[in-house]
Formats: C-alpha cells, structure tokens, sequence
C-alpha cells in the first residue's frame, strides 16, 4: 500500500513584487508541519513538486525540518497552480478603491473561477478542462511512484482540490473542487492512500501543526 502526501505551499508573498516566493509566515508554516511529521513518524522516500518557487521553497523547508534524506525534488509541472491573475484579468471587476478588498476580490476570484470552470468564451491560457486533465496526469504519475512507500507531493491548493474532488467523485466534480479550494489552508496536508481498492482519501487540509503557534493559520 502506498501513501500520497498533498501538501499546500506556505503562504506566498501576495501583493508584492514576486508573489511566488515565500512570506516570512510560510517559511514557518512550512517549518511546522516538517516538525509535526517528524513527530507523527511520517518520512516520504520521494519529494515531487511543482515547477513554482513557493513548492520548492516549501518542499526544503518541510524536509529539512522533518529530517527526510528523500534525495532531490522530483519537478513536475503538472501540479502547478492555475494561473489564477489570468483567470481574473479574462473578467475584469470594477471595485470601490484603486485595490479590491479582501471580501471584493475573493467575490472577484469566485465569479472569474466559476466563469473559467463553465467555459465561457473568453482570452484563458489554459481551460479549466486542460488544467483538470494535467493534474488528473500529475497524480496517476505519482501514484505510480508511491508504490508501497510514501511520495511527499508539494503544489498549490487548486490541484491539492481537484485531486481529493477526483477520488470523492469519479472523474471529478467542478462544484465540489469550488468548496474544497474555498478552505484550502496554507501548508495544508491532505494524505491519500492507494492500495488494491484504488485510491482513497485519508484526511484532507490537516492543519493541526499551525495549532502550537497562534497567528500562523491562513488561506491566502
């Protein structure tokens, strides 16, 4: 039986000038959860990530908090984020102020996220279809790797969503992806196990490890 391990990125450097690097506050919850893992036990014999910044700088700081010797990161840029400024940019808002609100843009990110999933015919780099086919790839990818060990996986929360909607509802469901992106926790962890009955969820945005130290929790 073998073990995925799904993790969120820690939050990213949103609004600056390089949003795919690290904050400060993701380099620590980053460093929680390796030190939580450690004291769960759970070691993952491969590392795989995203091609992003924010999974490699996550992946390091997790493993070499955990004490995992899982060799190099394992690049697979089929478990990149969506390109979600580009999804917005086809659906242009108007807001009250020259910046948008936390509660404007996340109606924004919701409105242009549900335009993209229903396929409306507007300038998108990549559909959601071919976004939900790369990940649906990325995992099968993976599981093979898992065999009967456990694979670390370290991507973003839209395909950490789709992957846990693809094994609760077969071949997917876009409505269930919509709430579980919703909640998605920065370094979240959500477990999947594969075994003769297929692929099945364990637990899904685990995020007891932010628990020790209070202000470390975030979404965005």
């Amino acid at each position: 039986m073998g073990q995925v391990l799904l993790v969120r990125h820690g939050q990213a450097s949103f609004g600056s000038a390089n949003y795919d690097a690290l904050s400060p506050l993701g380099f620590e919850q980053s460093r929680l959860l390796g030190v939580a893992l450690a004291a769960r036990g759970i070691e993952a014999g491969t590392i795989v990530g995203g091609a992003m910044r924010r999974h490699r700088e996550t992946a390091q700081t997790c493993a070499e908090a955990a004490g995992w010797n899982a060799g190099a990161l394992v690049v697979d840029e089929g478990w990149d984020e969506f390109d979600f400024l580009a999804v917005l940019a086809a659906h242009p808002q108007q807001h009250a102020g020259p910046e948008p609100t936390k509660a404007e843009f996340q109606r924004w990110f919701e409105e242009a996220t549900a335009a993209w999933i229903a396929g409306e015919d507007r300038p998108y780099q990549e559909t959601f279809a071919w976004f939900t086919e790369r990940v649906d790839a990325a995992l099968a990818r993976t599981v093979e790797l898992a065999s009967s060990g456990t694979v670390a996986v370290f991507t973003s929360g839209g395909p950490v969503a789709w992957a846990v909607a693809s094994v609760l509802a077969d071949g997917g469901s876009p409505g269930l992806w919509t709430r579980l992106n919703r909640m998605s926790v920065n370094s979240g962890l959500t477990r999947l196990v594969a075994g003769s009955r297929g692929l099945n969820l364990l637990s899904y945005n685990e995020q007891s490890h932010l628990d020790t130290v209070p202000g470390t929790l975030s979404y965005r």
